[in-house]
């Protein structure tokens, strides 16, 4: 079985916004990456992000922006050395003004630690896309205090 996931969300801010609160080091730390974030995304190169929730700072592999529309990275999965999970994050304006989000993931090993793994990484994403709503639409940091 492949292990794999998508979740996402509506945030009532316009496409650009949503967007450069992801690609941005500055602002993704302001919501999701409570350890701090580390470089721009920018295809091809590697950035670090981390949090208070887990130990020490992850690589992660940016593989593809498209401004306004598309981010895909790749990021090693828990427990399994030199395996990478492929994430890719869909932003879509809406009519009404506000942006759909979509993250998806995958490339787990099948494996019961995979299993794992791709469970803890579809709670954190969803916790992301709730943190980045609550931040952008109304300045609220969920994070804060959550995990310390």
């Amino acid at each position: 079985m492949e292990l794999k996931f998508t979740v996402s969300g509506r945030i009532a801010k316009p496409v650009g916004d949503v967007f450069d609160a992801v690609v941005n080091p500055h602002r993704l730390s302001q919501f999701f990456t409570t350890g701090g974030a580390k470089g721009v995304l920018v295809a091809g190169t590697e950035v670090t992000w981390d949090f208070h929730d887990f130990p020490g700072a992850f690589p992660v592999r940016v593989q593809e922006v498209v401004p306004n529309e598309k981010i895909t990275l790749q990021w090693e999965a828990d427990g399994a050395a030199n395996t990478w999970t492929t994430v890719t994050m869909t932003f879509q304006p809406l009519d009404d003004g506000r942006t759909l989000v979509r993250i998806s993931e995958y490339g787990w090993p099948d494996t019961d630690t995979g299993l794992k793994s791709c469970l803890g990484n579809c709670e954190g994403w969803t916790g992301m896309l709730c943190a980045m709503k609550a931040w952008l639409e109304h300045g609220i940091r969920l994070r804060d205090g959550f995990y310390k």
